[in-house]
């Protein structure tokens, strides 16, 4: 089956048709599809892991811990599969993409870290970024010549915070290190590297999407692990008056995921300053439009994970 005849976008048959605004019952029917979710066992990422079972694709668990992943797989209705994968760990991505086989239709970068106290990952990069970016970074690049349809990347609507820039000089922050400062920056960068990606997706003729997603403000446990204690509270309240909860937070992944969208697009919350609602594109700040920015950062993504683009064709 070629790669057009695997494509999860468009129309096709839904299980749980509904009228107006989108949910998840219009994801179309997914039989015989294969998806990767990246933190699926709690939070944004299991909710979108389960609709997307739900909806009849294979889902992998990419989890960290198995027996929280199986746990988690456990709950859910349909064809599930869990896989050790640390994305702060350089051998642990490439032991998971080494250990595939076969069509992916759908890889889901959902894991992340946020606001943590100053850390750095097994191969010594700032936690944050070494984790929401270059785990992800090259974990697509090695599972990218099984890639059939489309790589959805989780932002966040942070990456218009901070310092507004990378850091390319100091992408450890190393002297400058702040909580914010540092999920910013990351978040920034996922933007940044689904543009340059899907540049070279276009470049190289595949037909492959790479698209973006941000849940808005969704209550989830990933706020309960944020260095200062005072935001923790904060984070708390807010959990309760302003957020959605973890399957609204996922529905612009899954709108992304499984909708005819244009590569590069951005999905996000369509309410009051993008914190809940049903999933639309929405805009993303000058920073994560920059194509030299984005070009730059991949180049030295690359010499930093060992992870090249591998599609014959693509400009370097």
């Amino acid at each position: 089956m070629d790669k057009t005849d695997k494509t999860i976008s468009g129309t096709g048959k839904g299980k749980r048709k509904s009228e107006g605004k989108w949910d998840a019952g219009r994801i179309p029917d997914l039989s015989g599809r294969i998806a990767v979710v990246t933190g699926a066992n709690s939070g944004i990422g299991l909710a979108a892991a389960a609709e997307l079972a739900r909806a009849g694709a294979h889902v992998v668990f990419a989890v960290r811990d198995l027996e929280r992943g199986r746990a988690a797989a456990a709950k859910v209705s349909g064809s599930t599969e869990v896989r050790r994968l640390d994305l702060a760990d350089l051998a642990s991505v490439r032991e998971f993409a080494e250990g595939w086989d076969g069509p992916l239709d759908l890889l889901v970068n959902n894991a992340g870290v946020m606001l943590l106290p100053e850390r750095r990952t097994r191969d010594g990069f700032e936690m944050q970024f070494g984790t929401n970016h270059l785990g992800h970074f090259a974990l697509t690049n090695l599972l990218l010549p099984y890639i059939t349809d489309r790589v959805v990347t989780v932002s966040s609507g942070a990456h218009r915070m901070g310092d507004g820039f990378i850091h390319f000089e100091n992408l450890n922050l190393d002297g400058i290190y702040a909580p914010q400062r540092a999920y910013s920056q990351s978040k920034l960068a996922n933007l940044l590297f689904t543009l340059e990606l899907q540049r070279r997706l276009t470049e190289s003729g595949s037909h492959v999407r790479s698209l973006a997603a941000h849940p808005g403000w969704a209550a989830t446990n990933l706020q309960s692990h944020t260095a200062n204690p005072v935001s923790r509270v904060l984070m708390a309240v807010g959990n309760k008056v302003v957020a959605q909860d973890d399957k609204g937070g996922a529905l612009p992944t899954l709108f992304a995921a499984t909708q005819d969208l244009p590569g590069a697009s951005f999905v996000g919350p369509s309410g009051p300053m993008e914190m809940r609602g049903a999933p639309t594109l929405v805009g993303r700040s000058t920073a994560a439009s920059d194509v030299a920015a984005a070009e730059r950062l991949w180049t030295a993504s690359e010499e930093l994970t060992g992870a090249v683009f591998p599609l014959v064709g693509a400009a370097s």
